[in-house]
């Protein structure tokens, strides 16, 4: 049977240099073979990078036309935009398996050896030459870069061990112990984060890009390396640690910016499929469809407030661990309270500013605001940039004609009401609250389109935090949930929070 029509079970079955060549195999280098397979892919309309969502236009085409080009490549963007997930999905393009010389340190090909002891080995046992096949999951080297990593670790060093243990001279070639790089010899080799790569070990780098030549401690070795080359790197005006030096830069061939969903919808898939829920009782716990969006939105007003450093990014990670929260603070809840069920509240958003805290840099004004309070007004921002799309403008519908559809609830708290919304109360009493507030069930049937029974109470608290940002209500942080006031009553009351107040609380 010709080789490139047999199954990975029949060629598992070889076992020699002999059988490997009456089979009619030939070397192909990886990244033809990266080719190769991709262009397969493309012809039956698969997707390589399933799960990959947001890329499809952009990210994705660019790394198509790289592999095709058998270029290395260089992801450049922010953290959290899926550089290390694209990079080891790159392995689903490789073939199943790949015969090496058995026992050979740098994977050789048993028809193009490179090291001498394949060389040596063949030279010996001839058509005998056993060989042993490598999975393409196993195709795979990942280095972080950090200022600690040696030309030793990424090239090798001679071996005084070696060289005492097998009495060989120091000029003998076998004393060399090889690093990382030749040792992923005909596989793909993932270098994360090159900027914080020190200067002389990215130099090491040179020749092994353009050449395919080493040096070891004197010995020059030609070294036809077989390597796909790929890079990830932050921006180089984000960090001060380090950038990628010009002539390592050049010899990248391709560089693929990459960035962050464009749109809402694009982040909900992502956070829904990468959100660990699984074990969670989901089928107890409600999420409208627009707490969802809420997560998402509070990335979208990071990445956009003047407090967060730019050039640092909001990861995807931040609307991951935050719908996590989300998740655990209804649970906790229904725990609590005895109950079967709950839907999430916008009260639940409290316990996702540890979420949000850890996955801003801020600038120097942030810092003097501090996290807690950047985050607290992060959401504050998202619920007011998504009360727009639910409910009219309170300052437009003061001035309308028709009258203040608000003026009721408004009315209600401007009389001396309160309302504290907990998020340990039980669903009873959390409904109970929000039904004695007068007109706030008329204004949530009238505005929200095909609301759904369930969903009343959730957005009828929305509604109370949207005019609260739009300066209608007082809204002040418990330590267990919100308390919403008349905002005139509340600017004359001396005992009344400020943001202050709030800061200190987050400090406490």
């Amino acid at each position: 049977m010709e080789y490139s029509k047999m199954k990975a079970k029949d060629l598992l079955k070889i076992k020699n240099l002999g059988q490997l060549k009456a089979v009619g195999y030939s070397p192909k280098s990886i990244k033809e073979e990266l080719r190769d397979n991709l262009i397969r892919k493309i012809k039956n309309k698969e997707n390589v990078f399933e799960g990959v969502w947001g890329y499809e236009d952009t990210v994705i085409p660019d790394i198509e036309r790289a592999i095709l080009s058998k270029h290395n490549i260089n992801f450049l963007g922010l953290r959290g935009q899926a550089k290390t997930r694209i990079a080891r999905m790159m392995t689903m393009l490789l073939d199943d398996y790949v015969p090496v010389v058995e026992g050979a340190e740098l994977n050789d090909d048993p028809l193009m050896p490179i090291s001498t002891f394949a060389k040596t080995l063949i030279a010996e046992k001839g058509d005998d030459t056993p060989i042993t096949w490598w999975a393409k999951e196993d195709r795979y080297t990942e280095k972080l870069a950090t200022p600690d990593v040696s030309v030793a670790d990424l090239i090798g060093d001679v071996d005084p061990i070696k060289a005492a243990t097998m009495k060989l001279s120091y000029n003998d070639e076998k004393v060399i112990h090889f690093g990382l790089v030749p040792r992923s010899n005909r596989s793909l080799f993932v270098i994360n984060e090159l900027p914080d790569l020190q200067a002389r070990i990215q130099v090491a780098l040179f020749n092994i890009l353009q050449e395919g030549d080493i040096q070891i401690r004197g010995f020059k070795l030609r070294l036809p390396l077989d390597i796909q080359f790929v890079f990830t790197a932050n921006p180089e005006d984000y960090t001060n640690r380090g950038s990628i030096v010009t002539p390592l830069k050049d010899r990248i061939e391709s560089q693929i910016i990459t960035h962050y969903p464009k749109s809402i919808e694009i982040g909900r898939k992502i956070t829904e499929q990468e959100a660990k829920v699984n074990n969670r009782p989901m089928d107890r716990i409600h999420v409208p469809e627009l707490m969802k969006d809420l997560i998402e939105q509070i990335a979208v007003e990071a990445r956009e407030s003047e407090y967060v450093d730019e050039k640092s990014g909001v990861s995807a990670r931040l609307t991951i661990s935050a719908y996590e929260n989300l998740i655990s603070a209804a649970e906790r809840r229904f725990y609590l309270n005895g109950e079967n069920e709950t839907i999430v509240r916008i009260v639940d958003l409290i316990g996702v500013i540890p979420a949000i805290t850890g996955k801003v840099e801020l600038v120097y004004e942030g810092e003097q605001e501090g996290a807690g309070l950047v985050a607290y007004n992060l959401i504050g921002k998202a619920i007011r940039t998504l009360f727009s799309q639910h409910f009219p403008s309170p300052e437009q519908k003061k001035k309308a004609k028709e009258g203040n559809p608000y003026v009721l609830p408004l009315s209600w708290f401007g009389e001396g009401n309160s309302l504290d919304i907990l998020a340990s109360q039980s669903d009873k009493e959390y409904k109970k609250l929000l039904q004695d507030v007068p007109g706030l069930e008329k204004i949530t049937t009238q505005f929200v389109k095909e609301l759904p029974e369930k969903e009343k109470e959730f957005y009828m608290e929305f509604a109370l935090h949207g005019l609260a940002e739009h300066s209608q209500l007082s809204k002040k942080l418990l330590d267990t949930g919100m308390q919403f006031n008349d905002l005139f009553s509340s600017m004359f009351d001396l005992g009344a929070p400020g943001e202050d107040d709030i800061e200190d609380d987050f400090d406490e």
